[in-house]
C-alpha cells in the first residue's frame, strides 16, 4: 500500500450520502445526485503537519494527503504552487488596503488552473488503467488535457464548441490531440460528451473522472492559505463556469481548519460571471438557490460561457452560507479589468480575470467588502489564450520613422 492509499476512504453522494467504491463514476444510481471523495481526516491529521507540508517540493502535491490518488503522481507532477502577489497598486486603484492575487495564469504547463484538476484526474486514470482521456471544455481545460495526456503518453480528445478562440484551439492542437469541434455551446458539448463517455472506454476528465478531478481545485485554497502565513482571508473572489472551483476553495479552507492547520476564520466567498451568461450570479441576486439555465451565452468571456453550470447549486450554496455574494460585469468592465491587472499589476490575464476585478470594484463600491478587509483575487488564465477579446480596444501604437528628430516630435506632441 502506497503512502496515500489510506487517506480517503472512496466516494459517497452529495446528496443521499450513500457510499460508494473509488471507481470511475460521477453519479449516484439511488437519487442522481454526484459523487465526491470522502476522506479519513483522522489518519490526516495524525500525520499531515505544516513542517511536513513546507518540507517538500513547491507542487500541489506538497497536500498530497489531501488528493485522491492511491500511488505516486505520475502526471503533472511539477503542477501548481503558483505566486501569491501582494497587489498594493491595484488595491489602492480599487480603494482597499490589503489585495492579493493568486495567479493560476503562469501554472505549468499551460497557464491555467485546470492543469491541477487534470494532473489528479489523469493520475487517477492512469491508476484505473485508462490509455485514452477527453474532455468537454471551453478551452483550458482541453488545453490541459491534451498537455498532460502527451507528457504521459496517453492518447486523447477534446471537445469543443467551433466558435472558441483561435489561441485555445491551436494551444490544444500543438501537442497532438484529436481536437473535435462541435457546432454549439458548451453545455451540447457536454451532453454529446456523456454520450460518448457511455459508448467509449475512456476516462473524461470531467465526466466520470470528475469526483477526482474536482479535487484538484482544493490545491489552490491550501497555497493560499499557506502563502498567507497559514491564515485565510477575509475575502475571496473567484470565477465561475461550472461552479466547481469555488465550491472546492471552500472546501480547502474548511479541511485546513479541521485538521488545525489554520484558525478558524470566516472567509466570505464571492463568485464572479459574466453579465450575459451569470446564471449562478442571478440566482444569488435574487435569492433563491434554483439557477435558470442561459441557454445561448452571449458573452467574450468564453471561459466562463457554461448556461447550465453541473455545480452551480453547490456554487450558491457556498456563496451564500459564506456570508458572500454575485457580480456579473458586463464586457466592457471585463475589458477594462484585464487593463487594470496589466497597467497595475503586470499581468496578463485572460477575460475570466478581467471578470473578477470587474466583480471586485462592484463589491468594494456596494460595500460588501471593506476598505480595510484582505482580498484574494483568482485569476485562472493567461491572457495570450483570449487575445481576441482587447482587439480593437486598445489604441493602435504611433509609427515614426527611424530618425532622432522624429520620436522627439513624438515625445513633445504627448506631453502637450
Amino acid at each position: 500500500m502506497s503512502e496515500t492509499t489510506r487517506y480517503y476512504k472512496g466516494l459517497k453522494c452529495r446528496e443521499c450520502g450513500k457510499p460508494y467504491p473509488p471507481e470511475p463514476v460521477h453519479v449516484c444510481e439511488f437519487c442522481f445526485g454526484p459523487l465526491e471523495v470522502e476522506y479519513d481526516y483522522e489518519a490526516i491529521a495524525a500525520d499531515l503537519t505544516r513542517e511536513r507540508i513546507e518540507s517538500r517540493p513547491a507542487n500541489m502535491w506538497r497536500y498530497r494527503e489531501l488528493l485522491p490518488i492511491d500511488g505516486n503522481v505520475s502526471v503533472g507532477f511539477n503542477v501548481g504552487y503558483t505566486p501569491l502577489i501582494r497587489a498594493n497598486r491595484l488595491a489602492e486603484r480599487l480603494g482597499i488596503h490589503e489585495l492579493w492575487i493568486k495567479n493560476d495564469s503562469v501554472n505549468y504547463p499551460t497557464l491555467s488552473f485546470k492543469d491541477r484538476v487534470v494532473s489528479v484526474a489523469l493520475t487517477r486514470a492512469v491508476e484505473f488503467g485508462y490509455d485514452t482521456v477527453a474532455c468537454a471544455s471551453t478551452g483550458n481545460l482541453a488545453n490541459s488535457v491534451a498537455a498532460n495526456a502527451a507528457g504521459a503518453g496517453l492518447k486523447s480528445y477534446v471537445f469543443i464548441p467551433s466558435d472558441l478562440e483561435p489561441g485555445k484551439v491551436l494551444g490544444s492542437q500543438i501537442f497532438g490531440t484529436n481536437v473535435v469541434g462541435i457546432e454549439g455551446t458548451y453545455d451540447q458539448v457536454n451532453r454529446l460528451c456523456s454520450e460518448i463517455g457511455g459508448r467509449f472506454p475512456w476516462a473524461f476528465a470531467n465526466i466520470n473522472m470528475r469526483p477526482y478531478y474536482a479535487e484538484g481545485s482544493k490545491a489552490m485554497g491550501f497555497e493560499i492559505a499557506e502563502q498567507l502565513g497559514w491564515r485565510l482571508p477575509d475575502h475571496v473572489v473567484v470565477p465561475m463556469a461550472g461552479g466547481s472551483l469555488i465550491t472546492k476553495i471552500r472546501k480547502s479552507f474548511d479541511e485546513l481548519t479541521k485538521l488545525e492547520l489554520v484558525k478558524k476564520h470566516p472567509s466570505r466567498i464571492h463568485g464572479a460571471q459574466a453579465e450575459n451568461c451569470s446564471p449562478i450570479v442571478t440566482a444569488v441576486k435574487e435569492g433563491t438557490d434554483a439557477f435558470r439555465p442561459v441557454e445561448k451565452p452571449d458573452t467574450i468571456v468564453k471561459s466562463l460561457a457554461i448556461g447550465n453550470p453541473a455545480d452551480g447549486f453547490y456554487a450558491i450554496q457556498t456563496i451564500n452560507e459564506t456570508g458572500g455574494y454575485g457580480e456579473n460585469p458586463g464586457d466592457d468592465e471585463v475589458v477594462e479589468g484585464i487593463r487594470l491587472l496589466g497597467e497595475y499589476e503586470g499581468i496578463f490575464s485572460e477575460t475570466a480575470g478581467g471578470t473578477v476585478v470587474g466583480a471586485v470594484q462592484r463589491l468594494v463600491e456596494s460595500g460588501r467588502i471593506g476598505k480595510d478587509e484582505s482580498v484574494v483575487l483568482c485569476v485562472t488564465g493567461h491572457g495570450l489564450k483570449t487575445k481576441e477579446a482587447l482587439e480593437g480596444r486598445l489604441p493602435s501604437p504611433p509609427t515614426i520613422r527611424p530618425s532622432l528628430k522624429d520620436f522627439e516630435e513624438l515625445i513633445s506632441a504627448e506631453t502637450k
